[in-house]
């Protein structure tokens, strides 16, 4: 056993894994995309590591760790492994050691994520065959956001959905925006308990989130990930009565729900692209769909930051983050050109040149408000979490 900590996050038809050291330095990065597919790929840092035609996240992960191993990152087997879950339910509000129970409980959660908890678990199932006598921790995106108030997370439904099936509002992207109020503190020189602000995770998937007193009380998702802001292939907030129109045109519910996940968003609007930096390219070559795509993604995050506000009583921050919020000047630009009436100013040459590797504010000194841009590291929250549980185990 050696004193480093692994970290695994599992997506649809990716893989994401880091090495870090047991004073949480990051050792090593590796990614495996396109998984069951006859083009899967796999990267650590800048090398190429070879993986099969088809091959699942299993094939993927135990690739990865004999990369790690090959070029000496890894010795051993690591003191202990984090795994990111998308979808804890009511069950999880902190990080859990890993256990028969546990994962049974998960496996119990996946009718409330049906497209994430599956593949989070054919990761944990890797590493116990891997590492069968490691310390293995589930960090949970929805659990950062158990401490919504009940007229935050409820749905105006029968209450019996919410009795007896659990449907309600429970928030995803927990661990990035959990990141941004350590960070946020840390730069603003504020104890985290007192610190409030409206947290941006823009990514393919995109959330917001309020946070008063260090606690998350308002975000965007809701019941799933499709709920809130437009994404990248995702369609965000639509009227429900939209199923039965669309129902009446002959789409089925599955069809629907495919289309909504995965045809719909920046891609859907733009009818080309669902990458932020293609899609700002083209507007500013004048097509007019790409234009409109970027400007509806602007106005529903601006839209979202008054709504935020409603939860709160101080704002010390509005936070920028993920792929689109810590490299899209345009977008923060054109967002906040949208709350002016709120008092925000940006300062258009500290938003035109900050550098993703930085945490700054890019607010103009007139403004009511700071606005800053902060990189996330939802893996280190993740490998902090493993060390602290398995200490504990």
């Amino acid at each position: 056993m050696e004193d480093t900590l692994l970290v695994v996050n599992c997506g649809s038809s990716s893989l994401k894994v880091a090495l870090f050291s047991a004073r949480l330095e990051r050792l090593a990065s590796a990614l495996a995309e396109r998984l069951g597919q006859e083009d899967a790929s796999a990267r650590a840092d800048r090398t190429s590591v070879p993986l099969p035609a088809k091959a699942k996240h299993e094939d993927a992960l135990a690739a990865i760790v004999e990369h790690f191993r090959y070029t000496g990152v890894m010795s051993g087997n690591p003191k202990a492994i984090g795994h990111r879950v998308v979808h804890g339910g009511e069950a999880f509000t902190a990080p859990s050691l890993l256990t028969d129970e546990i994962i049974a409980a998960i496996e119990d959660c996946a009718s409330l994520a049906p497209l994430h908890n599956p593949v989070n678990l054919k990761g944990i199932q890797g590493t116990r065959s891997l590492f069968p006598d490691v310390p293995q921790v589930a960090v949970f995106d929805t659990a950062f956001h158990q401490t919504l108030p009940q007229h935050a997370y409820l749905y105006a439904l029968p209450r019996r959905f919410y009795d007896d099936w659990g449907v309600r509002r429970y928030g995803f992207h927990g661990t990035s925006h959990s990141f941004m109020v350590s960070e946020t503190a840390r730069l603003l020189d504020r104890p985290t308990n007192s610190l409030s602000i409206i947290s941006a995770h823009l990514g393919n998937g995109c959330s917001m989130t309020a946070i008063r007193d260090g606690k998350s009380v308002d975000t965007s998702m809701g019941l799933t990930p499709l709920e809130g802001l437009v994404m990248g292939t995702r369609c965000g907030d639509i009227d429900p009565g939209l199923f039965d129109f669309l129902n009446g045109k002959g789409i089925q519910a599955d069809e629907l729900n495919a289309i909504l996940n995965k045809e719909s968003g920046l891609l859907g609007l733009s009818g080309s692209t669902n990458d932020m930096r293609t899609l700002v390219d083209q507007a500013d070559q004048g097509d007019e769909a790409s234009a409109q795509a970027l400007a509806v993604f602007c106005f529903r995050l601006a839209r979202y930051v008054g709504a935020m506000m409603a939860s709160l009583t101080a704002l010390d921050a509005l936070v920028f983050t993920g792929g689109i919020g810590e490299n899209s000047a345009r977008v923060r630009q054109d967002t906040i050109a949208l709350l002016g009436l709120m008092g925000f100013q940006l300062d258009v040459d500290r938003n035109s040149n900050h550098g993703r590797e930085s945490s700054q504010r890019i607010d103009a000194d007139g403004s009511r408000f700071p606005v800053l841009v902060i990189p996330t590291d939802e893996e280190l929250v993740i490998a902090r979490a493993a060390d602290q549980e398995s200490r504990n185990a």
